[in-house]
C-alpha cells in the first residue's frame, strides 16, 4: 500500500475522533478533529488549499480538498450512509490535479470507521 504508515496514522486519528465524538455529526466537525489530532502527532495538515484547474491554458476553476496530510495523502472526511460512487469521484479528481497518489474518504456515519 502507498504511505501506509502515514495511512494508518490517518486512520488512526480518525478512529480517536469517533471513538470520542461518536458517528453521524456534521462532516466540518469531522474535517477538523483529526487535524488537530494529526498536528498535535507532529504532522503537517493543509486544510482547504486550493488548486486552480486549468483547460488549454484557461483557468476553469478550483478544486479544493478537505485535508491533506504531510503533501502525500488527502483526507476527505464524510457522514453519509455508504460510499458510492458519488463520493469517490471527487477523490479521483483530487488525486489527477493534486498529483498525489492516495486520498482516503473516511466515513464518520457509523459506530465503526
Amino acid at each position: 500500500m502507498i504511505h501506509e504508515e502515514l495511512s494508518g496514522r490517518i486512520t488512526g486519528a480518525a478512529m480517536k475522533v469517533l471513538n470520542e465524538l461518536g458517528p453521524g455529526l456534521d462532516d466540518k466537525l469531522y474535517e477538523r478533529a483529526p487535524v488537530i489530532e494529526l498536528r498535535r502527532s507532529g504532522h503537517r495538515v493543509d486544510q482547504q488549499k486550493g488548486y486552480l484547474v486549468y483547460y488549454a491554458g484557461d483557468l476553469i476553476g478550483n478544486l479544493i480538498p478537505d485535508a491533506i496530510v504531510d503533501d502525500l495523502v488527502i483526507a476527505d472526511p464524510k457522514v453519509v450512509d455508504a460510499s458510492n460512487e458519488t463520493n469517490v469521484r471527487p477523490m479521483l479528481g483530487y488525486l489527477a490535479i493534486t498529483k498525489l497518489e492516495l486520498a482516503l474518504l473516511l466515513n464518520f456515519k457509523h459506530a465503526k470507521l
